[in-house]
């Protein structure tokens, strides 16, 4: 297994990490779903510096989709 750590964008984030898909549209959701797929992911969780504390900030690139407010997370892969 590999960890890095990549720019998720926020609007996926409870997607990602709570399997909750509400407010996405089905496009949205392919998206997560083929990045999560083609990297092969097993886990996301947020990066912080203390628990439970973010810092989202712009992303030209983000891990995908358009430009947008990301948080840096830790993602394991096989």
């Amino acid at each position: 297994m590999e960890f890095f750590i990549e720019p998720i964008p926020t609007w996926a984030l409870c997607y990602l990490i709570n399997g909750d898909p509400t407010g996405l549209t089905d496009d949205e959701i392919a998206m997560i779903d083929k990045w999560y797929a083609d990297n092969k992911v097993q886990t996301v969780t947020t990066a912080s510096e203390a628990e439970g504390e973010c810092h989202p900030y712009f992303s030209h690139f983000p891990a995908f989709g358009l430009p947008a407010e990301v948080t840096d997370c830790h993602v394991m892969t096989l």
